[in-house]
């Protein structure tokens, strides 16, 4: 019985998060084409579509954020790239990029989150000096052994290359990473994931839960937001941290 709703608002929440996906590669792509209208022509621009072909954004949305910026859609308006920077409890630093048609209403956005979690916007350059703008792939390490992607990563120009439990990551600078995509999937090597990121230089441990806490409700609810791009942070999570937290989250999310 009330299956009904249960399904409805797995779909709706699955619509919420694709919506948000679109809206957010439409606005990059419209970001890319103010330098020039041509992929062909324009890098950065290319590589706005690629990355949101493979999140499969329709061709339609596409084309309609390259008119935004081109000018060919009279009603289009401009969009700003803000970064929103902090520092939490225990000088833990904290980035999120934004791109948004409405200022005012992202940092309202922004203020509200902040203090709803108990920490305050910094100035420009507050935490963004220790973060590194990079494009991270990801390769699963399941498929393929990590000596393997070693060796061909030598091949090519990536910066670095570390293996974890869930997956490889294979840091490039950002103009690099489309020719190191190439190279992997002529390799036919399976790219799980690849997006740019904001890399910290050194990281700082979350132990306690409710700090932990905190932070995955602070992402969940950044995640949410349209507006909101990147999230970087340099705090650590252990695996056993995580899944008490993810239990605790699962155990008291109110279902319909």
């Amino acid at each position: 019985m009330w299956r009904g709703p249960v399904v409805q608002a797995r779909k709706n929440a699955v619509n919420v998060v694709k919506g948000k996906v679109f809206s957010i590669h439409a606005k990059l792509i419209s970001i890319a084409a103010v330098k020039w209208g041509d992929p062909d022509s324009n890098p950065s621009l290319y590589a706005a579509i690629h990355t949101a072909k493979k999140a499969w954004v329709p061709n339609e949305n596409i084309d309609r954020a390259i008119k935004k910026w081109t000018w060919e859609d009279k009603s289009a308006v401009a969009l700003s790239e803000i970064v929103y920077e902090w520092y939490a409890p225990g000088w833990i630093a904290v980035m999120v990029s934004t791109i948004t048609d409405n200022k005012n209403r992202t940092v309202a956005n922004m203020r509200h989150t902040f203090s709803k979690y108990g920490w305050t916007l910094w100035e420009s350059w507050a935490v963004s000096w220790m973060f590194h703008r990079k494009w991270v792939l990801f390769i699963d390490p399941k498929e393929n052994s990590f000596e393997k992607i070693e060796e061909l990563t030598y091949e090519t120009s990536a910066e670095d290359i570390i293996l974890t439990d869930d997956y490889i990551k294979i840091i490039t600078s950002v103009d690099d990473f489309l020719e190191i995509e190439k190279f992997f999937n002529e390799k036919w090597v399976e790219i799980m994931e690849s997006k740019l990121d904001f890399l910290p230089d050194n990281e700082i441990e979350v132990t306690e839960f409710d700090k932990a806490l905190k932070f995955k409700k602070m992402i969940e609810a950044f995640d949410e937001d349209e507006d909101v791009n990147i999230v970087s942070t340099n705090e650590i999570i252990s695996a056993e941290l995580e899944k008490e937290v993810d239990d605790f989250i699962e155990k008291n999310t109110f279902r319909t």
